[in-house]
């Protein structure tokens, strides 16, 4: 499966970024929904850090009635005993993550320099992603529930 780039807001915090942070939005955001945490940081005790904030895909979201949003995968149930993600978007969404990834390795930016983050559904495709990808990346995920029961996908 390859995967095209998804469009993206870019924040280099100095020049020639020698570390990426890719942090996905949850549910119905976009990608501008955390651009002013880069703001928080203490830029002058971190390296030059390229923070990318891709925006999902827009899909109908079953639980929200089939509503069109930005959406990493679709939620087919909220009941935790059944099948609740959709495995095919969560594996589109995982390799459209590594494509971000492919693109900051050929920036320069190696693996153990990438940090994966996300909130929400952007925290559980970043840790699926962070958990598959095959070298080590950081991953970070403030998220209230970041997992995907590995029973019920990928």
């Amino acid at each position: 499966m390859t995967a095209s780039l998804l469009p993206a807001l870019e924040i280099a915090t100095g020049p020639e970024p020698t570390h990426a942070v890719i942090w996905m939005h949850g549910l119905g955001a976009d990608g501008h929904d955390f651009e002013p945490v880069v703001d928080e940081f203490d830029h002058d005790r971190l390296p030059p850090t390229r923070f990318v904030f891709p925006h999902a895909p827009q899909r109908p979201v079953t639980i929200n009635g089939g509503y069109v949003m930005r959406a990493w995968y679709d939620i087919v149930s909220m009941d935790f005993s059944e099948r609740r993600e959709d495995p095919a978007g969560v594996l589109e969404s995982a390799v459209q993550i590594e494509a971000l990834i492919a693109r900051e390795n050929a920036r320069g930016i190696p693996d153990g320099r990438i940090v994966l983050a996300g909130f929400s559904q952007g925290g559980a495709i970043a840790l699926h992603a962070a958990l598959r990808h095959p070298r080590r990346t950081q991953a970070a995920s403030p998220s209230r529930r970041p997992f995907i029961r590995s029973t019920s996908c990928c």
